[in-house]
């Protein structure tokens, strides 16, 4: 028997909080180019990357599913001047 699961699924009106919540975690978030963006928290100490992990984590559960939302994702950012585009090169 198939399980019925409910998934929320973000809405467009969101963004900026979602973008807001993801900053007050201490990760960076910037769009890379014009269809993609990247959280970044690599460069955190580990201790502070579990705690981080966990605000995430609790951030997805809030906003619920956003990737069909990705390319007004990566247009906010890039509004906010939050981005880095990315040369033929692969340099940035």
């Amino acid at each position: 028997m198939a399980e019925h699961i409910k998934h929320k699924l973000m809405k467009a009106s969101e963004i900026p909080d979602f973008v807001d919540d993801v900053i007050k975690t201490g990760c960076n978030i910037c769009a890379v180019g014009h269809d993609k963006y990247l959280i970044g928290e690599a460069d955190l100490p580990p201790l502070e990357q579990e705690r981080v992990w966990r605000k995430l984590a609790k951030i997805d559960e809030i906003y619920g599913d956003r990737d069909f939302l990705k390319l007004e994702i990566v247009s906010y950012l890039r509004s906010i001047g939050r981005y880095l585009d990315v040369g033929a090169d692969g340099s940035g």
